[in-house]
């Protein structure tokens, strides 16, 4: 068994480092409130006290943090990862990021001779309790096949996708489409709605079809049961379709669709839904069609 740093224990970071102990790593975490390390130390855990103490103590480091910033900050900033972290090991960043941002830390740390994989995850909160997770992996293929024992016990699959900053592309690629898939959703259930058919029923009609998909089985009944309790803030999913627009950007790759989404849920931020789930994007159609999703239309 390994001996791993966790740094950032948020709402998928904290069930993602439970994991790893259920499976007999030796894990040291940390997180910028002390709430979230105490309860994992109960469990287990060692408490780390910074980054640079984390990365001081263990040869395999991962970070699950927000954005862009907070990982630059965790690892190469004062007292940070880069600080602490031993010539030969290897710094996982499952956050979802910039690619140019990865590209960036590994170059920072292959001065160093750290090696580094980007590692972004999908399946929300509950694929990060179940340790079901999609693990989508930009790097050294041999580093790939060094914490690949790891990454099967937090996710279901994990694919090499090419080199370092190739993870966070498709983490991108797949937050394209999980957000517009949401809104063809909510579109479609509440024009069924206003016709006065059972949202529910077009449903279960429509999801052995080519219309069926693992977002619509996932939100569909919570839009209909009104049930928006985060598993995946539209905060959050702004801050990735961010991301994306401005890689589409720098690229010249044309995302219009992406961009219409992004303004939807803008508006539900602006609304005070920044801590829904994004499945809440229904409510921005409800606001339009001036009439309510129930299961009873």
């Amino acid at each position: 068994m390994s001996k791993i740093g966790f740094i950032g224990l948020g709402i998928m970071g904290k069930p993602m480092s439970r994991n790893l102990l259920k499976a007999g790593h030796e894990v040291v975490v940390y997180n910028r409130s002390s709430k979230s390390i105490e309860e994992l130390v109960k469990e287990g855990a060692d408490a780390g006290v910074s980054p640079k103490d984390v990365a001081e103590r263990c040869n395999i480091i991962i970070t699950m943090l927000p954005n862009s910033p907070q990982v630059q900050e965790v690892i190469l900033g004062p007292n940070g990862v880069i600080e602490g972290v031993h010539p030969g090991s290897i710094v996982i960043d499952m956050s979802s990021i910039a690619p140019i941002v990865s590209r960036g830390i590994a170059k920072n740390l292959a001065d160093k001779s750290v090696r580094f994989l980007d590692a972004p995850v999908s399946g929300g909160e509950p694929k990060a309790i179940e340790g079901t997770l999609s693990i989508m992996v930009g790097g050294n293929q041999a580093d790939f096949e060094e914490c690949y024992p790891i990454f099967q016990v937090m996710g279901s699959s994990a694919l090499l996708c090419g080199d370092v900053g190739a993870g966070n592309v498709t983490k991108l690629a797949n937050q394209i489409i999980v957000a517009i898939n949401i809104s063809a959703v909510s579109e479609a259930l509440m024009l069924a709605s206003k016709a006065g058919v059972n949202p529910e029923t077009v449903y279960k009609a429509i999801r052995g079809g080519l219309a069926g998909s693992t977002v619509m089985d996932a939100k569909a009944p919570l839009m209909i049961a009104r049930k928006f309790d985060p598993g995946f803030r539209i905060g959050l999913h702004i801050k990735d379709l961010n991301n994306v627009l401005e890689t589409g950007h720098e690229i010249g790759s044309p995302l219009p669709l992406t961009a219409s989404v992004m303004e939807m849920m803008q508006v539900l931020k602006a609304q005070g839904l920044e801590q829904a789930d994004h499945g809440a994007l229904v409510q921005y159609y409800e606001k339009l069609a001036q009439s309510e999703l129930t299961e009873n239309s």
